[in-house]
């Protein structure tokens, strides 16, 4: 609506890209695309055990304040750095 590359745009694209076999091309749309995988299988996983009567999978405490500060942290700073119109930042939109 606004215009601007959000920091989630070209996930989807990524994800084809890497499904139909094109790891690169995938970075290319979003760098997010393998950090977002891991967490859907992490995620989908913690359900399936839950699912099991099993414990679900939990992250160390050791990452869980750096996730919760320098994620949110980096996904600003990515959505900012891709909207740059100059020639480095501008390979950054999907």
């Amino acid at each position: 609506m606004t215009g601007l590359w959000c920091p989630g745009c070209g996930l989807t694209r990524g994800f084809h890209q890497l499904f139909t076999g094109h790891p690169i091309s995938a970075l290319q749309y979003n760098v997010f695309v393998p950090l977002v995988l891991f967490a859907l299988v992490i995620g989908w996983w913690s359900w399936m055990r839950s699912g099991w009567g099993r414990q679900r999978v939990q992250l160390p405490a050791w990452a869980m304040r750096p996730l919760a500060v320098y994620l949110p942290i980096a996904v600003v700073f990515y959505g900012v750095l891709r909207n740059i119109p100059a020639v480095p930042f501008s390979s950054l939109a999907p």
